[in-house]
């Protein structure tokens, strides 16, 4: 059985550089703070599913200055690299995928992602090439790979409503099968936080 690697994607949680779109609501201070506690829950919930490996993809890389203090010792540390949302993605999944493993890529801003929920998306991966959990704003929370293509990643507007859509459009023109779970709430805008 080739082994699951949930691969979660972070950023500093530095004031002024991370969640800055909850900066006007919770200032520079409060949402740097949200995006560690997020951080921590997320890591946590990714220790306890089942799941073969746990992979904190940042950006910066993990030699920078703004994670002193901030990285585990207990988990793969990678930098995410150069370019947009998705070839960051497409560089994890490829990775993962030519090592001979199934990936979930997640990043930190779903309070929902359970471990529950995590070994659930894990487990899909047995029988399918895809499982997405998708965001009620349009992109998703979750998605999970049993092989790799690169149109799942390239030309997307991500932060858009139709990620999801042309995510799971795309699995389908290649023929794959794909389990979508439940739709989740994610925090990245004021509005989201109640």
């Amino acid at each position: 059985m080739r082994p699951v690697r949930l691969v979660i994607f972070a950023k500093a949680p530095v004031a002024g550089k991370a969640k800055t779109r909850l900066i006007p609501k919770l200032s520079a201070a409060g949402a740097a703070a949200l995006a560690a506690r997020m951080l921590a829950d997320t890591l946590a919930q990714a220790r306890g599913a089942a799941v073969d490996a746990v992979e904190l993809c940042i950006d910066p890389a993990p030699d920078h200055p703004d994670w002193q203090g901030h990285l585990p010792t207990d988990v793969a540390l990678s930098g995410q690299g150069v370019g947009d949302l998705g070839e960051r993605l497409a560089r994890a999944a490829r990775r993962a995928t030519e090592a001979g493993e199934r990936v979930l890529l997640v990043g930190t801003d779903c309070p929902e992602l359970t471990r529950e929920r995590l070994g659930a998306a894990a487990a899909s991966l047995r029988g399918r090439d895809c499982v997405i959990h998708p965001a009620r704003d349009g992109g998703y929370v979750l998605l999970g790979l049993s092989r790799f293509h690169p149109s799942l990643f390239a030309g997307i507007a991500w932060s858009g409503p139709m990620v999801a859509e042309t995510t799971l459009a795309r699995a389908a023109a290649l023929g794959w099968s794909v389990q979508v779970g439940e739709t989740l709430h994610d925090i990245d805008v004021p509005a989201d936080l109640p």
